[in-house]
């Protein structure tokens, strides 16, 4: 078979300061610049933990053929502009204009997009490929754990299929679940029944986490349903997003969706992973913890069994932050932590002047906080400057692993007991390479800050001795409470066990 591959990835946290412009899907981060044509299928290898490229591998065994349409992804921030949109959802829509040369159609969607001038992003996008491709032809997408998935994206879709693992360590086995999922319409399987259940509650991204609980037994009931006959009919499919809370639209929410030979069976899985989600809702809250208190609570600990790790949650920039708040850094600094770092700072302008100083020189830098992001002053301060790089590596842990990372110029600084990894690149901090790779070992550090939610977990998690989650500047709020949502549905409660939305 001839499979027409592409795909349009951004994660949209619209409280973020930021728009996703054309620009932002051109330029190459953790995974590839944007890719129009015949270098698409190329440009993924097997080795990449992206949905994409699991798929390609998988469907080469079948001895399938691809036919590129685009795809890109930009770092999550705020809205996708109209321009971006259009120009390439056009250059997807245009790869599937002549009908006869291709026989299915698979996209490695995120499922969180919202745009300048349309709300439901991945189901605007749905909708216009079903539009041109007709509704004989099979259409397959992969979505990301926090999809906020819609009516409108499962109508147009003959299957989603959703990640498993936050942090996502089976993207790209999740492609190659869509490239299975493909094949079995190809040899035959019934046409399947799909069920479609919302969540009543937003669930916090921190509380998402599949390495704990109730996460990682929802996830297990999940996977145990595929294949299985309830009633009358055999699942094929079951997948549940936790949703993207930072999302003020009427679509944001944690769902399910099952698929199913028979309307009755797909009811019956959808209803099964409801009940739970519904049963498991006092389940889903953390612990936050202040700047001030998580650090000195890491330093009191002074841990030599793997460093205390401080998730500096609300700056992450894999959810709209801009990597470059400086509340946990001003605590480091005040309370003279010892054996401390800090990453990844976007600063490029700090990167720039370290660069330029050179190795060993003492610079001043007003470092961070330069954004707009939060209200806050950067830290005025003289810095030593340890170690500059080009910011290029390749990543070796099980998120990022296999993807060689660019985050420009980079440097690492010293004040004190405290280092600091700033880049010209946002990035989100979930590879010890990204610290690594400036001569820093994280498993020698008593406290570490990572900018990150939860993706650092994969391969920081194993090296800590204690994970805290601190509550700092930045969008990417921890607390839903705190967000002025305009445009929910009515009645979904903002916190689970909160009060309902429009009371």
């Amino acid at each position: 078979m001839r499979i027409a591959i592409g795909g349009f990835q951004h994660e949209t946290n619209t409280f973020a300061p930021t728009m996703a412009d054309y620009r932002a899907f051109e330029q190459a981060d953790s995974w590839p610049a944007l890719q129009h044509g015949p270098s698409l299928v190329g440009a993924f290898n097997a080795g990449m933990n992206i949905p994409i490229a699991g798929f390609i591998a998988e469907a080469s065994k079948a001895g399938h053929t691809f036919v590129p349409l685009a795809w890109c992804h930009a770092t999550p921030s705020a809205h996708v502009t109209e321009d971006a949109f259009e120009r390439i959802t056009g250059m997807i829509v245009e790869g599937l204009r002549n009908k006869s040369a291709y026989d299915a159609v698979y996209l490695d969607l995120h499922g969180a997009m919202v745009c300048e001038h349309v709300d439901d992003g991945e189901g605007e996008i749905l909708e216009r490929v079903r539009r041109a491709i007709g509704s004989d032809v099979t259409l397959v997408a992969s979505l990301d754990l926090h999809a906020n998935v819609t009516e409108r994206m499962v109508m147009n879709a003959d299957a989603l299929i959703v990640y498993r693992t936050y942090p996502h360590i089976d993207m790209g086995t999740t492609g190659a679940r869509a490239a299975a999922h493909m094949e079995a319409i190809f040899k035959g399987m019934p046409k399947q029944a799909k069920a479609f259940r919302r969540v009543d509650y937003l669930i916090p991204l921190t509380a998402q986490c599949t390495m704990s609980e109730p996460a990682a037994g929802l996830y297990r009931e999940v996977a145990a349903l595929d294949g299985n006959v309830l009633g009358n009919g055999r699942v094929s499919s079951v997948s549940l997003s936790t949703g993207f809370p930072p999302a003020d639209f009427v679509g944001c929410g944690a769902s399910v969706v099952a698929y199913a030979d028979t309307e009755a069976a797909a009811n019956e899985a959808a209803d099964k992973i409801a009940k739970r989600l519904a049963d498991s809702e006092a389940l889903f809250r953390e612990k936050l913890w202040s700047p001030r208190d998580a650090v000195a609570y890491a330093m009191q600990k002074n841990s030599t069994g793997g460093p205390v790790v401080l998730a500096d949650t609300q700056d992450n920039p894999g959810a709209g932050g801009n990597g470059d708040t400086v509340g946990v850094l001003r605590e480091l600094l005040s309370q003279k932590a010892t054996r401390a770092a800090l990453g990844v700072l976007f600063d490029p302008q700090s990167a720039a002047e370290a660069a330029a100083a050179g190795e060993g020189a003492r610079v001043r830098l007003k470092l961070g906080a330069k954004t707009g992001g939060a209200d806050e002053e950067p830290v005025d301060a003289e810095f030593e400057v340890v170690k500059i790089t080009d910011g290029d590596f390749l990543a070796t842990g099980p998120f990022y692993g296999g993807s060689y990372m660019s985050l420009g110029t980079t440097a690492r600084l010293r004040s004190g007991g405290v280092e600091i990894v700033v880049a010209s690149r946002k990035a989100q901090c979930a590879d010890q390479e990204m610290l690594r790779h400036t001569g820093i070992e994280p498993s020698k550090l008593a406290i570490l800050v990572v900018k990150s939610s939860v993706h650092f977990r994969a391969d920081f998690q194993p090296i800590s001795s204690e994970v805290l989650i601190v509550e700092s500047s930045g969008p990417n709020i921890a607390d839903l409470t705190k967000l002025p949502y305009k445009h929910l549905r009515q009645g979904i409660r903002v916190m689970p066990q909160g009060k309902p939305f429009g009371s």
